[in-house]
């Protein structure tokens, strides 16, 4: 046993009654006066209790000079002998440490485990309940059906193709002092360019400010739409392929909220110019209005029978427009979910692909399946003006904040510009074959026409020339958004990444 400890052989061996263990009494004093335990046993041990055993003495030579082999020899002795020791205390102690550190790892793993599972639990019950449970101040929704159903027996037609029942005199009159307000102030505002707009040669020297990837979960890529706060332009809301929809802070690169609720892909998004509200529309034929801070629905709004493909936010801040597969486009109030209006275009052959409000609100537009482009009267919920000429699906359409100009694009890979005064295509910008054209948005001043597909273009109005041209995304960009005065755009795409361009 000693020699585990010294690697020689004792010249005093002496006995520990506690492990029964031969040690050199030199060692094991030195070991007693540090530990005060037996090395085998680390049971208390004392001097005293050490038993010597009788060797032949061995003749010691007498004490050399400080400055003699055997004196150097000596104190490379104790030296030796304090590196045993040392050694052997690590190695007990690193015996020790590696035990503790596989029951540590162990524990870990197993705490790891449980704590996914229990992630994995309550993120499924928090689903269930978005879907299934009714949200706290959700309104009963009011569907079209039931009411245009109530008519028909009420003595009108059973294939009345619009229901108006719930856009009073007085929500008509607020649509018309919103709109007269509007008209003042683009008149006022169309004379002069607004402060502190982007000139077009610093948006030419644009750049990729930030890309971030990590918005929506992998496993289902794709951001399908994108909208900025206009209040607080360094907010951002996506929506995802990953059934959320996701807030984000481009300042601070910090997710503010995550919106779980839908069933199915978030199609449509719609932040709220003034208040932190949010509006999402999906496949799953819902539509759903948010409260950012508590990340709850507020209105469950089921104003269609299939897809909702357009969203758009009146004026007034307090009513959507809604455009579906079922053919219908919708008029609803945002507060108490309830839908004002359902009109069906009886002429329509084809789905409903998008619907934008003008900047006025008492107009809108919608676009279909086949190539038709449509101009509505809110008021009077009856088609007053089509334009024809795109020979593919309506992807997007956009109303300059001139309020003169509509912008539509389509699966013919064009952009188509409308003079809404002539009722006529003044500009038609042909892109490359095959190009594909997925968003268009003007900026809020109907200077610059932002166009995201293939690749993400802006152009500037009246001359109509590309200013920018951005394809650092790998995959199809599907939304675009201006921030305040231009300052900077968003883009989206199905690569699952949000872009940052500025200057």
């Amino acid at each position: 046993l000693s020699f585990s400890v010294s690697s020689e052989v004792p010249d005093q061996p002496v006995v520990s009654p506690l492990s029964g263990a031969v040690f050199e009494r030199r060692l094991l004093e030195k070991y007693i006066a540090e530990n005060g335990t037996d090395p085998i046993t680390n049971k208390e041990l004392t001097v005293d209790q050490l038993i010597e055993l009788k060797v032949p003495p061995v003749a010691k030579p007498k004490p050399p000079s400080a400055t003699s082999i055997p004196a150097i020899l000596k104190a490379l002795q104790d030296e030796w002998d304090a590196v045993m020791l040392h050694s052997y205390t690590l190695r007990q102690q690193l015996q020790t440490a590696r035990q503790e550190l596989s029951h540590a790892l162990y524990q870990h793993d197993a705490a790891t485990r449980v704590i996914a599972r229990l992630n994995k639990e309550v993120t499924a019950a928090r689903e269930a309940l978005a879907t299934l449970k009714p949200q706290a101040g959700i309104a009963p929704a009011a569907p079209a059906g039931p009411t245009i159903a109530a008519t028909a027996e009420a003595g009108g037609a059973a294939d009345v193709p619009s229901e108006g029942a719930g856009l009073t005199e007085e929500v008509v009159a607020r649509l018309q002092d919103t709109a007269t307000v509007l008209t003042q102030e683009r008149k006022r505002r169309g004379r002069t360019v607004p402060e502190g707009l982007t000139p077009a040669e610093q948006i030419r020297g644009f750049t990729t400010l930030a890309s971030h990837p990590g918005l929506h979960s992998a496993s289902v890529p794709g951001i399908l739409a994108v909208d900025v706060h206009q209040k607080d332009t360094s907010k951002i809301v996506t929506g995802g392929s990953d059934k959320c929809a996701t807030v984000f802070n481009k300042d601070t690169e910090q997710v503010v909220a995550i919106l779980k609720g839908h069933t199915k892909k978030v199609s449509c998004v719609v932040y709220h110019p003034t208040e932190d509200t949010i509006i999402t529309a999906s496949p799953d034929t819902q539509i759903r209005v948010w409260n950012v801070g508590t990340s709850q629905t507020l209105q469950l709004i089921r104003a269609h029978d299939e897809a909702v493909t357009g969203l758009s936010l009146h004026a007034t801040g307090d009513y959507l427009l809604s455009a579906s597969r079922d053919h219908n486009w919708a008029f609803s109030d945002i507060r108490t979910g309830r839908v004002l209006c359902k009109v069906n275009d009886a002429s329509a052959s084809s789905p409903l692909t998008a619907a934008q409000f003008h900047p006025d609100g008492l107009i809108l537009g919608t676009g279909t399946q086949d190539a038709t482009i449509k101009i509505w009267d809110l008021k009077e919920r009856s088609n007053v003006a089509n334009f024809p000429g795109h020979s593919g699906a309506i992807s997007s359409i956009a109303f300059s904040e001139n309020g003169y100009y509509l912008a539509t694009a389509a699966e013919d890979s064009t952009v188509r510009l409308w003079d809404l005064r002539k009722l006529k295509n003044f500009k038609t910008i042909q892109l490359d074959e095959g190009y594909e054209v997925m968003d268009l948005c003007f900026d809020q001043s109907g200077t610059y026409l932002a166009v995201a597909g293939t690749d993400v273009r802006v152009y500037l109005c009246k001359q109509w020339n590309d200013l920018r041209i951005f394809n650092d995304h790998t995959a199809m960009a599907t939304g675009v958004r201006f921030g305040s005065n231009a300052s900077y755009l968003a883009s989206t795409s199905m690569d699952r990444t949000l872009k940052i361009y500025g200057p």
